[in-house]
């Protein structure tokens, strides 16, 4: 699924393509996903990122709102044929930008302003107080916490996995048991971490590609997602993986307390 760092690199790179250009038409070839206007006339004045969700604010004063999900993912083609699941199509004076999605999670929403500013969930960027703030009172694992969209928009799996190691918090440690300083080592991992995927265009461990359908590099940076067995470049412990809330979590017992 795309996180903040593959979702901030497309709209990094759609800025350069569409941003002061025109929608010369839009075809939806998936009716999963509901009506869309044609949109003809219309130019893209913004491209901006809300947590894991993109929003484009049009001429007109409305907005497209994006959710990628799953396995939702923008390409940019000056060609003709258009890639395997195209779900669909806008055209612009220099090529066209298709949707695909294998799995049809995805989601696309024209929207007038006040209903775009919904979609600016959580703490963005994390500031340490505010997230001892929300985490008073739960009982929750520190991982699922981070995974909210609620409180903290745009962490995922990966990145939560990561952000945990390099602040050596253990990921089924209660939130509301963490300190003031834990808290900061969480919000400083973090912002490094995030930034450095980013730089890096993403992690492709299986499907992510950027709008050019170039693979992320972030992956040859990850110390413990996907390391089961390995020994942490940290301490030379075993990285282990559990679940916690149905999903993955790779952390290192030794140095992750």
């Amino acid at each position: 699924m795309p996180e903040l760092p593959e979702v901030e690199t497309l709209c990094r790179q759609l800025r350069t393509v569409i941003v002061g250009r025109d929608i010369l038409s839009l075809q939806v070839i998936d009716r999963k996903l509901g009506h869309l206007p044609p949109l003809s006339g219309r130019g893209v004045r913004s491209v901006d990122r809300h947590g894991k969700r993109m929003v484009w604010m049009l001429s007109d004063g409305q907005c497209l709102i994006f959710q990628l999900r799953m396995t939702g993912r923008l390409f940019w083609l000056e060609g003709e044929e258009l890639p395997a699941h195209a779900r669909l199509v806008f055209s612009f004076p220099d090529g066209r930008l298709v949707l695909s999605d294998p799995r049809r999670f995805a989601t696309v929403e024209l929207c007038s302003p006040p209903a775009a500013s919904t979609v600016a969930d959580g703490l963005e960027p994390l500031e340490p107080k505010r997230l001892a703030d929300a985490a008073r009172g739960r009982r929750l694992p520190v991982k699922s916490f981070l995974m909210d969209q609620r409180v903290v928009a745009g962490i995922g799996n990966i990145y939560a996995s990561e952000i945990l190691h390099k602040a050596g918090i253990d990921p089924l440690r209660p939130v509301c048991g963490l300190g003031p300083a834990e808290w900061k080592r969480i919000a400083s991992a973090a912002a490094r971490i995030l930034v450095e995927a980013v730089d890096s265009r993403g992690t492709s461990i299986s499907d992510w590609r950027d709008l050019h359908a170039d693979r992320g590099e972030y992956q040859h940076r990850l110390r413990v997602y996907g390391r089961k067995g390995e020994r942490c470049g940290k301490c030379r412990g075993e990285i282990r993986r559990i679940v916690i809330a149905g999903r993955s979590t790779f952390y290192c017992p030794t140095c992750q307390k």
